[in-house]
């Protein structure tokens, strides 16, 4: 892992566009302004890609089974895009999520992770809300990744995901410092739950945690009607990082990039002599399941 480098987490606003290439000039104005900033790595919120659902007829909207069916219409250009803008800037680009249709006919909530040398991977999401899987009929995948790049190891939890220890365990154990935390959330709720999850993660691992946020209301969608959030870049509470855990944090439900220069060697440092050593002590944790429970009776 190189010592430092600058990551751009994303409050995107949802938008309206009366066709793709509203949407290409929005994006490419986020993009560039990022890079301006020299973001090195850019992470867009779970969902993002819900915004494309203004360019059907307006029944589309209000229909979550539809909606599912005409993005893939958009899936193929929407790759091409942020696959095209990684390379031109050469960065690294974490896209919005998109719900794609499987090979099995099912629909996942899928992230696409872009490099500047033109790779690409895709990471889905293993843990479904209520409303993706009760009411929009989104599947939970069962594939834990992590990405190796130029500047090291990171991986990716999807909103409720970081939600879950052993899942950024699992990532950690492979070799990551950095979780990226794509989300989007409609209460202030919500957002503090998968806020309080990045922080936990960071803490129990002694790793970034990085979470970015869907902001602002688009009442034509059934899908991200209210979106509710900030971006966030956390780190362990301990030697050389903030006393609160919070490297940056941007102001709830403003559209804005949230820029913070990572230094992996301090993550290196308090995994190796921080004031507590959760990253090495939780090794042991994992292995509390094949501990004999004992019941005692009061």
């Amino acid at each position: 892992m190189s010592k430092s480098f600058r990551i751009a987490a994303a409050q995107y606003d949802i938008g309206e566009f009366q066709d793709w290439d509203q949407y290409v000039t929005k994006l490419e104005l986020w993009v560039g302004t990022a890079v301006g900033n020299g973001a090195q790595l850019l992470v867009f919120p779970e969902y993002a890609s819900m915004e494309l659902v203004s360019l059907f007829q307006t029944q589309v909207g209000t229909d979550l089974a539809k909606q599912l069916t005409e993005l893939q219409d958009y899936l193929t250009a929407y790759i091409d895009l942020h696959h095209t803008m990684a390379q031109k800037h050469k960065v690294y680009i974490v896209a919005g999520s998109f719900p794609a249709q499987s090979e099995f006919g099912v629909y996942h909530n899928r992230v696409h992770v872009f490099s500047p040398q033109g790779n690409i991977g895709v990471q889905d999401k293993l843990n479904m809300t209520r409303f993706e899987a009760e009411r929009w009929k989104i599947s939970a995948a069962n594939e834990i990744k992590v990405f190796d790049a130029s500047a090291g190891t990171l991986a990716i939890d999807i909103c409720y995901d970081v939600e879950f220890p052993d899942q950024a365990r699992r990532q950690v154990e492979a070799g990551t410092k950095l979780i990226i935390v794509p989300s989007c959330t409609d209460t202030l709720a919500g957002y503090h739950r998968v806020r309080i999850g990045c922080q936990a993660r960071a803490l129990e691992n002694q790793c970034y945690v990085v979470q970015a946020a869907t902001v602002g209301n688009a009442p034509w969608s059934e899908a991200v009607d209210v979106n509710i959030g900030a971006a966030g870049v956390f780190a362990p509470p301990d030697k050389g990082f903030p006393d609160t855990g919070v490297v940056a944090l941007g102001e709830l439900n403003t559209p804005t990039w949230v820029f913070a220069d990572l230094d992996f060697e301090k993550v290196d440092t308090v995994r190796a002599d921080g004031q507590v050593l959760n990253y090495r002590d939780g090794k042991g944790a994992l292995g509390l399941s094949d501990r004999q429970v004992v019941k005692v009776n009061l």
